[in-house]
Order: C-alpha cells, then sequence, then structure tokens
C-alpha cells in the first residue's frame, strides 16, 4: 500500500462563479466535475485513501456517488476544510487539489509523486509571461511564479503549519510560514483553474451534460385537524380545519419535495426536515421547497415539468386549482403550463371517503442543467 493520500477540496460556494450551479457539479455525461477530477486524478496513481469534502448541505448527497471515497464536513474557508480532511489522513504524505483545476495532467501528478522527498512541499508552477507591475511599478517578471495545486506535503508539517490561525490561500503559502522548505516542479497551463463563469469556454474539451430525463415520485397523506388554517400548494383554503401535522402541514408542497428528491436521488423530505426537530414545528412549507429546490439547483438539475394527483372528499379542489397553479409556478420558478393538477375523491372509501384527510401525489421530470449552452 502507498503512503500518500488524496484530498479533492470541493466545498466551497462557488460565489465567484456567479452562476446557477455550482461548478463542483457542473456534469461531465452524468458525472458531476468533483466526481470527474477525482476519478482521474486517482487513476494515475494508487493512492492510500481518497477523501472528498463537501458543502454540509451536500455531504449525504456526495455519498451517494462512492463508495471508495471518504468524505468529510468542510468548513467556512479552505483552510477549515483542510483541517476536517486532515483528520482522516494516516499517511505520511497527502495530494491537496482544489476541484476547480478540472485538466490537471498525469505528468503532472507523477512529478509530484517522483519528488516528494525533495522538500516539505512539493508545487507545480508557471512563468509570467505578460509584463508585470506591482504597486504601479515594473517589476521583472522572471522572479514572479505562478501557483498551482495540487501540492504534496509532508502531513505532519502540514498540520503544524495549518495550526496558525492566519488564512492562507494554498498548502506551501502555510509550510513556508513555518520556515519549512518548499520545492518547485514545472506546471501545467492544463492545470487552469474554473474560476469565472466565462472561463467555461476554455473546458469544452471535458464535454456537456448528458441529455437524460430524471423521473421522482411523491406522496404524501395528511389528516384534518379543526381549528387550523388549511394551506394547500401555498394557498390558504377558505375552511374551518387544516392539517395535522409538525409543520403547517403543506401536503401538496410535500409531494412535490418528494418527488423533486426522489428525481436527483437525493433520499427524502425526512432526511432534510425530520419530524421529530424542533426548528420544523409548524415550519411554512413554502420555505422548506425553496431550500430544497436550491439545493437540487446548486448541484446541477433543472425541472422539466410537475405533474400533481390530488384525492379529496372535502374540500372541493376545483375552485382553488388555478391558484395553487400559479403559487406552486412562482415559488418552483417555472412557467404555470409545466405544472399539471388533477383532482378526483375516493368514491367515499378509505380515510379519504371518510373525509378524515386527504392524499397528494406528484411526479417531477428534471433534468442536468445544460451548461454548455447558456
Amino acid at each position: 500500500m502507498t503512503d500518500v493520500t488524496l484530498i479533492v477540496l470541493c466545498a466551497g460556494t462557488s460565489s465567484r462563479f456567479e452562476h446557477r450551479i455550482k461548478k463542483q457539479w457542473l456534469r461531465i455525461n452524468n458525472e458531476p466535475l468533483w466526481l470527474n477530477v477525482t476519478k482521474r486524478i486517482s487513476s494515475y496513481y494508487e493512492f492510500k485513501k481518497i477523501i472528498v469534502t463537501s458543502h454540509p448541505n451536500e455531504l449525504n448527497y456526495m455519498k451517494n456517488f462512492s463508495s471508495s471515497v471518504t468524505f468529510v464536513k468542510g468548513g467556512e474557508t479552505r483552510q477549515e476544510s483542510m483541517k476536517n480532511a486532515l483528520l482522516e489522513v494516516d499517511s505520511r504524505y497527502v495530494m491537496v487539489t482544489d476541484v476547480a483545476r478540472a485538466g490537471v495532467p498525469k505528468s503532472v501528478i507523477l512529478d509530484l509523486l517522483n519528488n516528494k522527498d525533495k522538500a516539505a512541499c512539493i508545487v507545480p508552477i508557471l512563468d509570467v509571461n505578460d509584463t508585470v507591475i506591482f504597486n504601479e511599478e515594473t517589476i521583472d517578471r522572471k522572479h514572479v511564479k505562478l501557483i498551482q495545486t495540487p501540492q504534496l506535503s509532508n502531513t505532519s508539517i502540514l498540520r503544524k503549519a495549518l495550526e496558525n490561525t492566519q488564512d492562507f490561500t494554498d498548502d506551501s503559502s502555510a509550510i513556508k510560514n513555518i520556515n519549512e522548505s518548499v520545492f518547485y516542479i514545472k506546471g501545467s497551463y492544463s492545470s487552469k483553474k474554473l474560476t469565472f463563469l466565462s472561463d467555461l469556454n476554455e473546458f469544452d474539451y471535458l464535454g456537456g451534460p448528458s441529455k437524460n430525463t430524471f423521473v421522482g415520485s411523491g406522496i404524501d397523506i395528511h389528516a384534518y385537524e379543526d381549528n387550523k388554517e388549511m394551506y394547500l400548494g401555498g394557498v390558504k383554503l377558505p375552511c374551518s380545519y387544516g392539517f395535522k401535522a409538525h409543520s403547517d402541514g403543506d401536503v401538496l408542497i410535500h409531494s412535490v419535495i418528494d418527488a423533486l428528491l426522489g428525481a436527483v436521488g437525493a433520499g427524502d423530505i425526512g432526511e432534510f426536515f425530520p419530524d421529530n426537530d424542533p426548528q420544523y414545528k409548524n415550519a411554512n412549507s413554502a420555505s422548506l421547497l425553496l431550500f430544497i429546490l436550491d439545493f437540487i439547483t446548486s448541484v446541477g438539475y433543472e425541472i422539466i415539468n410537475i405533474d400533481l394527483t390530488i384525492l379529496a372528499e372535502i374540500p372541493k379542489i376545483n375552485p382553488h386549482k388555478l391558484d395553487i397553479k400559479f403559487s406552486m409556478a412562482k415559488l418552483l420558478n417555472i412557467e404555470p403550463q409545466f405544472i399539471n393538477i388533477k383532482a378526483t375523491t375516493s368514491e367515499k372509501m378509505g380515510f379519504v371517503g371518510r373525509k378524515e384527510g386527504l392524499t397528494v401525489l406528484c411526479t417531477a421530470n428534471l433534468k442536468y442543467y445544460d451548461w454548455k449552452n447558456t
């Protein structure tokens, strides 16, 4: 077994990317970018362990993609994510890369590994070809280099370097700060970092997302409760009863949430909003839906259409169908023609027929966000 661990950092919010999708979730066929990068780099060398840091909201979802990766909750900064990941490292050396460097060639990986005993940190660098100005003064560009990742470090030294409360933008800066050695190797222009939306033009070689359609189904059932307001699809209905539930009980929105989560393979509503968690007591279901919508958008999906079936003896749904349609269209940020609502009864059978409660079934169709054609 080798003595090098690979850490792939992808817990960021992609704030500079200024796109509706986080860059780590750009799909390459059916693979998110973080998985594509992790697989490619790990194919170049037999690492002892592979660690991927994740945004806390995406940690459980990421675990669906691989059983050979150790997933770690990231922090608010790169350095905090690094510290969390290093808790899982038990090898002498650690190679750290940013998921945004999507095209790191095999030659750089092997060069880092071949020089691992040369210093506490091995770093790929590039020369600067343009004239450089610092504080409005031209300086000799021969003395200016561009630092890249991955970087290969001695694990114990890197841990010590990160004990400092100062924030560092890369591992070599932290290691130099404690007067440990750094050795530079030749980097690669193929290792360009994906930072801004405009950078996507230089990553055409990755290919785009697949054209697959993803179907999810959701069902929710709630009993009625007297003297409570009723909300259905975010619309307040003129009833003297509402839904018995931990939250506000909007059964239609709950079914939509489950359908959306089903389509992206992210579990169910209870995993995100447990009904035994006090913070969701009487929660506004519309707010829960907006959280889920933000999640599915961030991880690379968009809604094609929503189809709903409401089973109820009371209240009468038909007078409110258009209001519910437009309410849901606004919440989901899609055109109302992509939402269909059907209402029926249970022919007086079962708990619905006895007017004890209501059931909503939802089918959602989603697709990958086509970042190649935006």
